[in-house]
């Protein structure tokens, strides 16, 4: 569609938006209600619509298969309400994280549920080609391994992508990945589409897992792996930032003079907390992510910290102690609240199942 018609879209497509929107919100809430599901009346209470709104709405998803009856609630005097529920079976999507060194892919139903998942070495430096390749090959792969459950429903809804930043979330371009170069520019998103021939949706690693850990508070992901991020969840959603490219959080010098740095600057939190870990030093490493953690609570005012990734998930325990002593310090010098820090409870799928929420998320009306 060019410019000129889409700039002429005129009041039906704002209330069609509008009915996309609402539809959302209760698909969502019947989500969240899981198998105990909901009423109609609770679904208007919740949303704000009303009742013949959301009977139209339940009318419309019961008829696509994304809604059912399950049963009723007790009667309090009046006429027992028809509960519905979520059918999680009834559409999947795919998670892919691209690792610098490994590739996940899962098969998510519509609650967030692994249905498949297969995993591979993965060389992110070999080139695009080979990279779309192997990519492309494991998603193909996923597919076939669950082709009748996929034939039995809608089909996929798409493929959510997690990959290294820095990159572009509006456009699918990813910029100097740290490490490699040679990807800056890269139409990531719309290569895998031409290749794969369904919806994908791309975006940072970090972010990929704060959407899907789903916190509605203001929190903090921090992601010590192959490289160090974070994925920002302010006031209730990811917070990409006005180029979407927010999160940058292993980025930030803390060493004037310290060892150069593989995005090209001198000193920052990743190269140093790297160095430590690879000299088995892993005291130092967790006091380093806790003082890059204090920096970002005191700019950001955070209520939780969440630590994840390959290298805190082998050994959590002086991870937690590290940057729960230094959050604690900068707090008793700030007469501030102390910030809660947790290990995240999906371990190491926390990525790839988020790169699926990349997908799920907007008919939640969430993202």
């Amino acid at each position: 569609m060019n410019g000129s018609i889409s700039g002429a879209a005129g009041p039906g497509a704002n209330l069609s938006a509008l009915r996309s929107h609402n539809a959302a919100l209760v698909l969502g809430l019947l989500r969240a209600a899981g198998e105990d599901g909901a009423s109609r009346l609770e679904l208007a209470a919740h949303t704000g619509l009303t009742p013949q709104a959301v009977s139209k709405i339940t009318a419309r998803l019961r008829a696509e298969g994304l809604a059912a009856e399950a049963g009723h609630r007790p009667s309090t005097g009046g006429k027992p309400r028809t509960v519905l529920r979520l059918v999680p079976g009834a559409r999947h999507a795919i998670g892919l994280h691209l690792d610098r060194d490994e590739l996940t892919a899962v098969l998510v139903d519509l609650a967030g549920t692994p249905v498949a998942v297969r995993t591979a070495d993965f060389d992110f430096g070999a080139g695009a080609e080979r990279a779309l390749t192997a990519a492309s090959t494991q998603v193909r792969a996923l597919i076939e391994d669950a082709g009748e459950l996929l034939a039995a429903d809608g089909g996929l809804l798409g493929v959510g992508v997690a990959a290294p930043g820095p990159l572009d979330h509006d456009s699918g371009v990813l910029h100097r990945v740290t490490g490699f170069p040679q990807w800056d520019g890269f139409r990531l998103r719309d290569a895998l589409e031409r290749r794969l021939g369904i919806p994908v949706v791309l975006d940072k690693d970090t972010n990929a897992a704060a959407l899907g850990l789903g916190t509605a508070e203001s929190s903090a992901y921090l992601h010590l792996g192959t490289g160090l991020g974070a994925g920002l969840v302010l006031g209730g959603g990811v917070y990409r930032g006005a180029r979407t490219d927010a999160g940058e959080f292993g980025h930030q010098v803390i060493q004037l003079d310290g060892p150069r740095c593989g995005c090209g600057n001198h000193g920052c939190l990743e190269a140093l907390c790297l160095a430590a870990v690879a000299r088995g030093e892993t005291g130092v490493a967790a006091r380093l992510l806790g003082v890059g953690a204090a920096n970002l609570v005191r700019l950001l005012d955070i209520d939780r910290v969440l630590l994840g990734g390959r290298v805190v998930l082998a050994d959590p325990a002086p991870y937690v102690r590290g940057v729960s002593t230094a959050l604690a310090e900068d707090s008793a010098r700030a007469s501030r609240p102390i910030v809660p820090v947790e290990v995240v409870e999906r371990g190491n799928r926390a990525v790839v199942e988020g790169a699926a929420e990349l997908v799920l998320a907007p008919l939640f009306a969430r993202g």
